[in-house]
Parts: structure tokens; C-alpha cells; sequence
């Protein structure tokens, strides 16, 4: 994220009407999902930064209507736009980011129209549904006539179907670059088939990679035969023409003037038009069969989000949840196709299984947490793939999109392997693994004494640690020499301490040690004399900012790993005082991810009431059922993940440990078939309400529970996690805060 607004709340109609249950079959909880969340806000892209797209969990493309063209900080569709100019499989992560390798298209009647202006329709939001796994909207095409359109799609495949006017003289218009990127397209009649390639990757300028080679191809498989053809150049329109190689370029197709419904799948691939015509085989093999790919994408969002139950949450809350589930499932992206990939930081197809979209300095803080519980199938391959970067790039990734971006600060990838193996995931290569996290902890970044790294800065190699020369020498990274230098200080001491986790796992005694040591460097930021962390010049005066998406009131908290070490630095009393001021004079900023773990730090300083009651305000004030319900970007699921955790009770405060904080659950009871558990987790607490945030006590299978602190196991074990709730602050958990584990 980079600099964001806060939203106010407001009410709005539930999503969900009551209905009697013995009235209507047991529905699932996809049918919950409200995909308009966070599709506006009151600045142009300080919001959530969402599209109503379709595709299944963690799908390599997602596909979404398109309300505007879509670049880095602008997505390809807004709430608040009244036209649709087409349809688009995009790779683009968050609104911060650029895309790569995307392809749209956009029926029309009469005359081909291939620019976005000249082909955009006005649509009502009263004619437009969106679902996880359908997308379906009415477009006015003039003089009273209408074309539907609904679009669904699979990981690598994007499923259209077109209802078209009688007598209306059909056609379609596929984009598959855009003004000054060259790209090409082949249109063979016989295959009722576009090909071609896009190779624009808007992120291109940043980081080392410069991917030659890197193209998006795409197959365009048509169920109705043409009647016509031809290439378009922006706005030129090239009749019969069959294939061109150029700048701004596009392929239209007309069909029968009888023809009343067209079907159109577009495959995706990042390794050639014949792995793109693999993928459609594969995934969508139907001609007609929309309906097919459609139900087998809600089934695979079902098989997620119907492990989760509740009761005790209205409708509004509900649809909340659930949209949580669905943002936070989506990333990271898959990047391999059926046992192979395209890399982007050597240029070359590879073997294996591969993600990308990885935004590591937000995810890592809760969103990774959520997907060790809810997705573990998933976690030793995605570590694999960072570590497969780090083969064919020299580093772990930072924010892979699809190469490294150098984008935002720290090695955070260092967090999510430490994370791995202190929950017990074993599927990827340790001894590598700690290779590439002490690499990471030991090694400057190449020219690491002649730039500044700033923010978005071109021509840098990749970013890494920068700055780690002088935090080695001085113990902390000079404000003078290096940019973001306070927040990157602290960053790295809580990355040191997740290094000699893994250090520890492999029996690296003297480098955990070390690191260990190395660990407390965030004392060296305190300054005693303002009660706030500051950053430090080379010479070790005090310098003016340096912090990454804060301030000094956020960072002055951004020791994760060290919580009690912070409160014994401070003075617990100052600690408190500090604390409360925070949320008291409105320093706390959810919509960036600095403060998501702040809340919950009164349940180390013995005020655990006080955590109960801050999870529950930020909630309301950051989180609702309408489309600016988000109030920050979600940043890849980091958002979405606070509530999902949150709502259970629960929060990773350190996320390279198995330890969570324990805060105020939201609901009644919450049902949780954790994949591979072998019984149910519940968490209940009975008579719970909004104005019952206080945990009065709190039980695991009956064993009293008396530290606000719970670990993975206790999670994926199952069993009842039985809270009591009272309307007042109850002294439970306050007598025991815990040492560093």
C-alpha cells in the first residue's frame, strides 16, 4: 500500500434477506459473497482496490469486466463508472501494481468498433450480478437494444457468453496490445480461433529482470462460425486481414446476423500459444460449455468456503466474511502450467510448480498465517517457488510480479519460511531454504554504498536488504545514506530473529546466536528523550522520517518478534501511556499494514480487556457489506485476513513464530473444518454480542486457557475453543504475559 484515507462508515441494506430454513435447501456460502467489496472509495485508489472478478482460488488469470483501462495505481473496473468498454484476463495483483501479459475483448453490433471509447456501453448496477464464479451484466447498445453478457472462468481459461439482438449483425473485438506495445495476432477461420501475444509488462522498468522473452499468449476459441474478419491498429480497422505483428493491435470476428447467443473461451499462458491450447483443452473443453466451468468454479470455491459455518452474524456480517475468504484466496497466483513455468527472472521455461503475485511485506503479516490454516495444501509449494526464484534470480523474492519489483522494504519472504517450519510444513528444501534466507541476512544488495533505493527507483539491482552495510557497521541503517531507513532498521531486526528460527530448525547454532543478537538492534532507534523510535544518520545523530507507509507512532510499535523487550525498553507504565495515546488521538491507521498488529499488543502488558475492545472499533470502523467497505487497499488478502483471523479471536502478532494473540471473537459460534484436521475447530461463546466484546474466560476442550495466547496447534487439533463474554472488562489473561518463544 502506499499512502491511504480513511473511509467513513456507512449503513447499508443487508446482502442476505431471512428466509425459514425448512423453506429452501442448506445454500452454500459462496452464494454469500459479495465481490463488489472494496470496488470504490472516496479517492481515485486509495480504497480497496477490488474487481468483481471470476476465476477459482489462486487462479493464474483472473477475468473481470472492464469499466476503464487498467495501469499501475488504476484496476480495469470502478463502482462508480457507468460504461463497460470490454472484458479482460488480467494478472494485476493490487492496484499498486502493474499488469503483464493481459487480454480482453468486447462484443458489439454493426459496425466493428476496436477502440475502448468508440465500443463502450452504459450499464445499470440494477442489471448487473457478480459472484465468485459468474459475472453477468446487460449493456445498452442503442436504439433500445441490449446485449447480455456473462463471464466465468477457470485458473487459465476465461469463459464469455454473448446474447446478442435479433437481425443485429454480431461481432467481437479482441485487444491484444495496447498503444506503443507491439504484439501479435493470427485469425484462422476454419479453427474459429484468435491467437497471439501480449509481451507489455507495466512494471518492466523496475527491478533487474527484463524478461526478453516475456509474452502473454492467448487462444480465442469462437462456438459460431465468422462471417468476417480482420486486424485493427488503434482505431483503423484492416478487413479481411488474417494476421499483423504491431503497436495498439486487435483482431475482430463478425458472426451470422441470426446468430443470437456466442460463446467465446480465451486461454491463458506464459509459456506459448500451444500451452494456451493445452489449457483450454484441459480446463474448458466444451464449446458451449459455460454453465459446466461456471459450476466447477463455485464447487472450488465451495470446497472452501463451506468449511466455515456461523452463528450468531447478520447478514451484512456474513457477506463480509465470506468476502474475506474469497479476497484472501486469491493470491498468491498460480504461475505454472500442468508441471511447468515461465520464469521471468531468467527468462526460460522451467519444471516444477510456481506461484508469483507475491506481495510480501503486506501478506506476511496475516495473510500467510490465514493460509497455513486454510489453504496447507498450498504453503510447501509456494515456499518452493521462492525458492526456485531465488535459483534463477540470485534472491528470495520481495514483491514478485511477475519478477522482482523491488517494491516496499525488507526481506519478508525470510518471515514466511521461519513461518513454515515453525508450524511444521517440511515439503520444500530446508537446507536451501536457510541458504537463501542467510544470504538474505548477511549480504548487501549489490551497489548497496551508491543508492538510495528509493521507493520505485529504476536501474537498481534487486533491492534485498539495502542498507545492510551500514546496519551491519552501526547497527541500524543510516537515514542519510538509504531511504526508508528507520522502518527498514526494524524490519530487519525482526527479520534477523525469523533467520535464526531457521537457523535453529537446521542445528545453525552460532548463526542463530548471532542473529538472535542482532535481533535486539531495534533498541538502537529508541530515543529516550522523545519516548518514540527515530531514525539515525550514519554519525548517529537523530534524523527527520524514514518510515515506510507511518510514523513515528506506528513504528514506535513495530517490534513483533520482541514485544516484551519492547515494553521493558520503554517502561511498561510509558508503554501503556504510549499505547493508549495511540488509539485515543487517532494515530492508529488500518488501511496500512504497519498498524494491523498494534491492537493487540495490551495483551502483553497485562490489559488484555483493552485488545478486546480496539479489535472490535477497528473492525466496525474498517470493514463493512458495500462496495466501499474496504478502507485500504486489501493488498493480495492482508486486509481481508485481519478480519477472517480477527473475527475467530485470534492474531498472529509475531508471524514467524506458531503463536497468536488472543483477541475478541465476533460471533456466537464459528465451525472451521481445517483441511487436513481430523475434527472440527469451534469456537464458540455463547451470548455473544456487539456490546459483549470482554473475554471473561476462555477454554480449550474444558482445560482452562489463562495467557491471551494460543499456537497453531492448539488451531489444527480442533476441538472447542470455548469463550465466556461479558459487557464489562474482565481481569482474564492479565497477569500473564508471556517471554519470547
Amino acid at each position: 500500500m502506499r499512502a491511504r484515507l480513511l473511509l467513513a462508515a456507512t449503513l447499508v441494506l443487508p446482502l442476505v434477506t431471512a428466509v425459514p430454513a425448512a423453506a429452501r435447501p442448506r445454500p452454500s456460502n459462496v452464494d454469500l459473497v459479495n465481490p463488489m467489496i472494496g470496488t470504490t472509495g472516496t479517492d481515485p485508489s486509495e480504497y480497496g482496490g477490488m474487481i468483481p472478478s471470476t476465476a477459482p482460488p489462486f487462479a493464474m488469470t483472473r477475468w473481470s469486466p472492464m469499466t476503464r483501462q487498467n495501469w499501475v495505481s488504476r484496476l480495469p473496473y470502478h463502482h462508480d463508472d457507468t460504461k463497460i468498454t470490454g472484458f479482460i484476463g488480467t494478472h494485476q495483483p493490487a492496484i499498486w501494481m502493474g499488469d503483464y501479459g493481459y487480454v480482453s475483448g468486447m462484443p458489439g453490433i454493426g459496425d466493428v468498433k476496436p477502440g475502448a471509447d468508440a465500443r463502450a456501453m452504459p450499464f445499470s448496477h440494477a442489471d448487473e450480478k457478480a459472484s465468485p464464479q459468474k459475472y453477468s451484466v446487460k449493456m445498452q447498445a442503442g436504439g433500445g437494444r441490449t446485449i447480455g453478457a456473462e463471464l466465468t472462468g477457470t485458473s487459465r481459461v476465461g469463459v464469455m457468453r454473448f446474447s446478442f439482438p435479433a437481425d443485429s449483425s454480431p461481432n467481437f473485438v479482441l485487444d491484444a496490445t495496447r498503444a506503443g506495445i507491439t504484439g501479435g495476432v493470427t485469425i484462422d477461420p476454419a479453427r474459429r480461433e484468435i491467437t497471439g501475444y501480449n509481451p507489455d509488462r507495466q512494471d518492466s522498468k523496475l527491478g533487474p529482470f527484463k524478461a526478453p522473452h516475456f509474452k502473454g499468449y492467448f487462444v480465442a476459441s469462437f462456438d459460431t462460425p465468422f462471417t468476417g474478419y480482420g486486424t485493427s491498429t488503434g482505431s483503423t480497422v484492416h478487413e479481411g486481414e488474417r494476421s499483423r505483428t504491431d503497436a495498439g493491435l486487435g483482431a475482430f470476428v463478425r458472426f451470422p446476423a441470426s446468430a443470437r447467443r456466442v460463446q467465446v473461451r480465451i486461454a491463458t499462458s506464459f509459456i506459448s500459444v500451444d500451452q494456451a491450447r493445452e489449457n483450454l483443452y484441459r480446463e474448458a473443453p466444451d464449446p458451449r460449455g459455460f454453465d459446466r466451468v461456471a459450476a466447477g468454479t463455485k464447487a472450488a470455491w465451495s470446497e472452501k468456503l463451506d468449511r466455515v459455518d456461523i452463528e450468531g452474524a447478520t447478514s451484512d456480517q456474513l457477506a463480509t466474511f465470506y468476502t474475506s475468504m474469497f479476497h484472501a484466496l486469491q493470491y498468491p497466483s498460480e504461475m505454472s502450467e500442468y508441471g511447468r513455468y515461465y520464469s521471468a527472472y531468467d527468462d526460460k521455461v522451467h519444471k516444477g510448480t510456481s506461484y508469483t503475485s507475491y506481495s510480501l511485506w503486506d501478506t506476511f503479516r496475516a495473510e500467510n498465517a490465514f493460509l497455513t490454516l486454510f489453504a496447507p495444501e498450498r504453503v510447501d509449494d509456494m515456499v518452493t517457488s521462492m525458492l526456485q526464484d531465488y535459483r534463477e534470480g540470485g534472491w528470495l523474492p520481495m514483491w514478485k510480479n511477475p519478477t522482482e519489483t523491488n517494491i516496499m522494504v525488507g526481506t519478508n519472504a525470510d518471515s514466511i519460511i521461519a513461518e513454515a517450519i515453525a508450524k511444521g510444513f517440511t515439503g520444500f528444501d530446508r537446507k536451501l531454504a536457510y541458504e537463501a534466507v542467510r544470504k538474505d541476512a548477511t549480504t548487501p544488495p549489490d551497489r548497496d554504498t551508491e543508492l538510495r533505493f528509493s521507493d520505485r527507483e529504476e536501474g537498481t539491482p534487486v533491492e534485498a536488504r539495502a542498507g545492510l552495510t551500514t546496519y551491519k557497521q552501526n547497527g541500524w541503517v543510516a537515514n542519510d545514506r538509504t531511504a526508508e531507513a528507520g522502518s527498514r532498521t526494524l524490519d530487519y531486526a525482526y527479520e534477523d530473529w525469523a533467520v535464526a528460527q531457521v537457523a535453529k530448525a537446521l542445528g545453525k547454532t552460532d548463526d542463530a546466536k548471532f542473529l538472535l543478537d542482532r535481533s535486539k538492534n531495534y533498541r538502537n532507534l529508541y530515543n529516550p528523550s522523545t519516548g518514540f523510535m527515530q531514525s539515525r544518520n550514519f554519525d548517529g545523530s537523530w534524523a527527520d522520517g524514514g518510515w515506510t507507509e507511518g510514523n513515528q507512532w506506528v513504528y514506535s510499535f513495530d517490534v513483533m518478534h520482541d514485544v516484551p523487550g519492547l515494553i521493558s525498553l520503554m517502561g511498561k507504565e510509558k508503554f501503556l501511556a504510549l499505547l493508549d495515546r495511540h488509539f485515543a488521538e487517532g494515530h492508529n491507521n488500518h488501511t496500512n499494514e504497519p498498524s494491523h498488529h498494534i491492537g493487540y499488543l495490551y495483551d502483553y502488558a497485562g490489559r488484555p480487556w483493552q485488545t478486546q475492545a480496539q479489535v472490535r472499533s477497528i473492525a466496525a470502523a474498517n470493514y463493512a457489506n458495500r462496495p466501499d467497505g474496504l478502507t485500504g487497499n486489501d493488498d493480495c488478502g492482508q486486509m481481508s485476513s485481519w478480519y477472517l483471523l480477527s473475527s475467530l479471536g485470534i492474531y498472529p502478532v509475531n508471524p514467524a513464530s506458531d503463536q497468536y494473540a488472543v483477541g475478541s471473537p465476533f460471533f456466537r459460534k464459528v465451525t472451521v473444518r481445517l483441511p487436513g484436521s481430523r475434527r472440527p475447530l469451534v469456537v464458540s461463546a455463547p451470548g455473544n454480542a456487539a456490546d459483549k466484546p470482554y473475554v471473561q474466560s476462555l477454554r480449550l476442550d474444558g482445560k482452562p486457557i489463562t495467557r491471551p495466547f494460543l499456537s497453531q496447534r492448539d488451531l489444527t487439533g480442533g476441538g472447542e475453543l470455548r469463550f465466556a463474554m461479558s459487557a464489562t472488562p474482565q481481569p482474564w489473561g492479565g497477569n500473564t504475559p508471556p517471554g519470547v518463544r
